[in-house]
């Protein structure tokens, strides 16, 4: 995913939580923002160290932004949003993973419906 589409600065992801909007479900918490006007969405992941060592949040990182990739045309563009793996999320096979961050995305409100 472009850094153009990534909130990378901790005053960003602080910003983004102090909205305290957030949806969950058992793998994923969702935190978002809106920012009309923006000409694309922005996300932010993060993974904790309840998750494992460096290896597992990694692994956990590449299959969230995959699945990411995979609906970005179906993702609002107005909004900052965060995506937090929850210690359920380690382990998880990539169809899983796409499953329960689409549910939490679309409890989020934040994917359009085609």
């Amino acid at each position: 995913m472009r850094k153009s589409y990534r909130v990378k600065k901790e005053s960003e992801f602080q910003r983004v939580f102090e909205t305290h909007n957030s949806v969950a479900n058992r793998k994923f918490i969702i935190y978002q923002m809106a920012k009309p006007g923006q000409k694309h969405f922005r996300v932010g992941i993060s993974v904790g160290k309840k998750i494992g060592n460096a290896v597992h949040r990694n692994w956990v990182k590449r299959r969230i932004r995959q699945t990411l990739l995979e609906v970005k045309a179906q993702i609002k563009p107005d909004v900052d949003f965060l995506v937090i793996a929850r210690p359920a999320a380690d382990g998880l096979e990539m169809p899983e993973v796409k499953k329960n961050l689409v549910h939490a995305l679309k409890r989020a409100d934040l994917l359009n419906e085609k």
